[in-house]
């Protein structure tokens, strides 16, 4: 597909603009030097490739295609592309054809690499690295998202430390993106309908390695200003904003994808922005094969993963009743529903008329497989959902964990990408990651060092460059500006702390005692540096306190040259500091974090973590693999004492004891075994592979069993279901007894079904988990049918335990063999209630 921009490039290097637009070049670059002969000072400013062709003269393109050096370099990288594209994937090794079934990917922002801004943080660069690695393994996934016209808010500082929020208009011709064509030649338009009207969608594709990422832009001359505005800043906006955003992802988006002739089996929804795209699928089903709504949810709903990311409830997407009722109503009419049928999906059972919607409940009603991001967060979101659930114990709440996992080809530097290619191979990261470990186990201890070493240097040039950027968009002088040169130092200790700066992430933890932290810089002995990034919420007054106390720390005249604050955090400033600082530090207030993968990036690079024990880190500490600090979460003062501490008396010292050939041999240790351990562990190769085999390709044959033959089974299982749903409060369990033989118990149970099928319920004894002990659940047997009494039967079993009789109870569950409960049918009948 040719991009309307793109002139006719000269016939040798006609292949160019394929190469610019394809951004594989974020996380490949084996083309840096292609697109810096170019014009190497664009290249340097933008990293955007397609901006570069935009911008270049005829007369330039022209002379380099007649230069036989940057043809050699051309053709490696057609020849390099070419091979990428075609080699065998680690799907196709698995047997993944023509046939296989095909993954779509929803998410509110992607962070694919700087030159394209449509994030804001950690979902975005997640979403990011998901497509990037699917790229690499030949997962058959395509991308949903939007094309925002401002993107997030770009930070600076003013002279007092102040955030100033900017917003910076993505002009779409510039940004390495096609614009879609109908085979009629017009422009690619998806209609959605809204009150009063109907918005247009211009859809652009955004193509990482195989992977297409089709974004939609409201921004179309036929459409309100309002509507134009609707993807106009991420997050942006009012809660109507908000909505339509919502609407556009995942209503649009499933109308972008059939329109393209795209029919996946598996919907995969990158947090509950998304959640409306299960209506619409299932909208989509009813009228393909003339079913009702339910019918048509119980065949979709197989086909459809959600993914949470939000560690407090309070967090979640919410919507007021009217404005939903507002947008809604002619949605409902179309669903051939009630508009408080579709409103129910999104609220707890049992909630009032005025209950705001909420799209995680939406999500979590409509997906057949949840889960967290981190095995922690796994536990704090079963008890989040447990209000969907709501006679269900927390632990029986249907939410996995996937701990996410970072792109690591996107973060190493090109020293640790040499050294890793030395040990592991140049196709490590193209597959499975387990039997890496013990090949960088053995890489020499000096060898390390040095690479890390020259990391460190390359930070400490980048930060200088990008201080004296900001020092002189500020208004200073020459000599202030020149300054910058005299900041940090290749040989010191550099500590790393950026992220969003939000109350509970306690960025200011290091800062609690000031004094004490610059004593630990200043140590003539033993310096330490510290470099600080990271951007508060617009509306996060707090926020922004937390960043105004940070730059007057670093703004002190004793400290300047060893604290610094870059303004701006974004995607190039992260890769650059992931690759240089020797300890990242991440101070959140444990259990808030889901996950946390700014410290995953430092791994691949020789970099420590000292971090609380929450989100991912929870799960990987190990003492010989980096510091930990705060298992509780609620004591700041104690967390702080901690880590001022650990870097007295542990991080500090082994840092600087070196033998004889100057190498930190305890600190070095420690880096080999975090490298070796936790890079592949945590890598998105990892991730991607537990979601492709434990989500993905489970809902996919779920979700074609229930769509052959025109979706016959799914209209067995909604009757099913419709049948329990009106008949289970006639289940009734009564006379239990328990009677001890030996080191065993026999229960036994009478239960009277009601109007409920024998075959459709399973018997269970429960316990709950108590100490070391996990939950109890046995299955019953089902005996004599009870005389005298219609549909009832004893239920026994034998159970080896040494627990009290009193710690165990019975129910009934709904049980189908081709239904998971308590997900679909959250039904449960217990003795007495």
């Amino acid at each position: 597909m040719r991009h309307p921009l793109l002139r006719e490039l000269p016939s040798p290097i006609g292949a160019l603009g394929e190469l610019a637009l394809d951004l594989h070049w974020t996380w490949s670059h084996g083309t840096d030097a292609l697109w810096a002969r170019l014009d190497a000072e664009l290249w340097e400013r933008t990293r955007n490739p397609w901006l570069i062709l935009l911008n270049i003269s005829s007369q330039r393109l022209a002379a380099l295609a007649a230069d036989a050096s940057f043809l050699a370099e051309y053709d490696r990288a057609i020849a390099a592309r070419a091979a990428y594209m075609s080699s065998p994937t680690w799907w196709k090794e698995r047997g993944g054809d023509d046939a296989s079934p095909t993954f779509a990917y929803f998410s509110m922002e992607y962070g694919v690499g700087e030159p394209l801004p449509i994030y804001s943080g950690g979902l975005g660069v997640l979403a990011g690295d998901h497509l990037k690695t699917a790229s690499d393994l030949g997962v058959p996934l395509v991308a949903i998202g939007l094309l925002y016209q401002s993107g997030y808010f770009r930070q600076m500082l003013d002279a007092h430390g102040r955030q100033l929020e900017l917003h910076p208009a993505n002009v779409p011709y510039s940004l390495p993106i096609t614009p879609l064509v109908s085979p009629d030649g017009t422009r690619f338009i998806v209609p959605v309908e809204l009150p009063g009207r109907v918005l247009r969608l211009q859809v652009w594709l955004a193509q990482v390695g195989r992977v297409p990422l089709y974004l939609l832009d409201s921004n179309d001359p036929l459409n309100s200003a309002a509507d134009r505005g609707i993807t106009g800043q991420l997050y942006g906006g009012d809660a109507e904003t908000r909505l339509a955003q919502e609407i556009v992802l995942g209503i649009g988006g499933w109308r972008a994808l059939a329109a393209l002739g795209i029919r996946p089996d598996v919907c995969h929804l990158n947090e509950g922005h998304a959640a409306f795209v299960t209506i619409e699928r299932a909208r989509a089903f009813m009228q393909e094969h003339r079913l009702n709504f339910w019918q048509a949810l119980w065949a979709t709903r197989a086909g459809n993963v959600f993914t949470t990311h939000t560690p407090v409830a309070a967090a979640f997407d919410t919507f007021p009743v009217e404005l939903l009722a507002q947008y809604g109503r002619d949605y409902a009419a179309s669903l051939d529903i009630d508009a408080r049928n579709l409103l129910a999906l999104g609220r707890p059972p049992g909630g009032r008329d005025d209950d705001p919607f909420n799209m995680a409940y939406l999500a979590a009603r409509t997906c057949i497989h949840i889960n967290a991001v981190s095995r922690l967060h796994g536990e704090v979101s079963r008890r989040i959902f447990q209000s969907v659930y709501p006679r269900l114990p927390a632990q029986e709440v249907p939410i996995s964990y996937v701990t996410n996992g970072v792109h690591m080809a996107s973060w190493d530097s090109a020293t640790a990408d040499a050294l890793w290619t030395e040990a592991c191979g140049k196709a490590r990261w193209m597959g499975a990651t387990a039997a890496h470990g013990q090949a960088l186990a053995s890489v020499d201890s000096a060898r390390l060092w040095q690479c890390h070493a020259a990391e460190r240097a390359e930070l400490v040039r980048y930060a200088r460059r990008r201080l004296a950027t900001q020092f002189g968009q500020r208004g200073a002088d020459a000599h202030a500006i020149a300054l910058a040169d005299e900041l940090l130092d290749a040989n010191t200790l550099t500590l790393g702390f950026a992220r969003r700066f939000t109350e509970y992430k306690r960025p200011n933890l290091m800062l609690r005692d000031a004094e004490r932290l610059a004593r630990l810089l200043l140590n003539r002995e033993r310096p330490v540096q510290v470099i600080v990034a990271g951007k508060a919420h617009p509306h996060d007054t707090l926020g922004k306190e937390l960043v105004r106390q940070w730059a007057a720390f670093a703004n002190r005249a004793d400290v300047r040259t060893q604290a610094v604050f870059l303004e701006d955090y974004d995607l190039a400033l992260a890769q650059m500091l992931v690759q240089g600082v020797d300890v990242w530090i991440n101070t959140p207030r444990r259990p808030w974090e889901a996950c946390g993968t700014s410290g995953m990036k430092v791994l691949v690079n020789g970099g420590l973590n000292l971090s609380s024990l929450d989100g991912w880190w929870a799960e990987a500490y190990a003492p010989e693999l980096g510091w930990a600090i705060g298992d509780h979460g609620s004591d700041d003062e104690g967390d702080a004492q901690a880590l001022y501490r650990l870097l007295e008396e542990v991080v500090i010292p082994e840092f600087y004891e070196r033998d004889a050939n100057g190498v930190p041999l305890r600190w070095v240790a420690r880096v080999r075994a975090s490298m070796s351990n936790l890079a592949p562990q945590f890598s998105s190769n990892r991730m991607l592979l537990e979601y492709v085999a434990n989500a993905y390709q489970p809902a996919a044959r779920m979700y074609r069993e229930r769509a052959a033959e025109g979706g016959a089974l799914a209209v067995r299982l909604s009757e099913w279901g419709h049948l329990l749903r009106h008949r289970w409060r006639e289940i009734r369990i009564a006379d239990f007894d328990a009677q001890r033989a030996g080191d065993s118990w026999n229960f036994l149970v009478h239960v009277h079904l009601g109007g409920v099928p024998d075959d459709a319920v399973a018997v269970q004894i429960y316990a709950e988990p108590t100490g070391n002990e996990e939950c109890i659940v046995a299955p019953m047997e089902r005996g004599a049918q009870l005389a005298g009494a219609i549909n009832s039967y004893l239920y026994t079993c034998r159970l080896v335990s040494t627990r009290p009789a009193t710690d165990f109870t019975p129910r009934v569950i709904p049980y189908h063999p081709k239904v998971r409960w308590p997900l679909e049918l959250p039904l449960v009948q217990w003795r007495g209630g």
